[in-house]
């Protein structure tokens, strides 16, 4: 498990995927609104006058030198939900993120978001 402290000191590091690929660059940090646990990060990725944010949960994740390995594909990244670079994660879109990586999407008791980005 990454832990909060840990995870933050990754911003702009390599996000790898489970075979070692680079997949990007850590951008942002998004935590469970609950437990306030490090639970997705967005991956900078693409060519740099056409970057998106894509998001990755941090499930069984691993901070090495230098570098986040995930534990998804980079093919199975590149699907996932994006956003612009100068965009925000609308509340009704959390829950796609969750379903691309055949995740449970839990809400707060009333609806509440999920995620927050830290």
């Amino acid at each position: 498990m990454v832990r909060s402290a840990d995870i933050r000191e990754w911003r702009n590091q390599e996000v790898v995927d489970e075979e070692g690929k680079k997949i990007g660059t850590l951008e942002a940090v998004y935590v469970d609104t609950r437990s306030d646990e490090p639970t997705v990060i967005t991956v900078a990725m693409g060519l740099p006058t056409r970057r998106r944010l894509t998001f990755v949960p941090l499930l069984d994740a691993v901070a090495g030198p230098g570098y986040i390995r995930v534990s998804y594909s980079k093919n199975q990244v590149k699907d996932a939900p994006s956003m612009g670079t100068d965009d925000v994660l609308p509340a009704e879109d959390e829950e796609a993120v969750f379903t691309h990586y055949g995740l449970p999407y839990e809400p707060g008791p009333s609806g509440e978001r999920q995620l927050a980005r830290r």
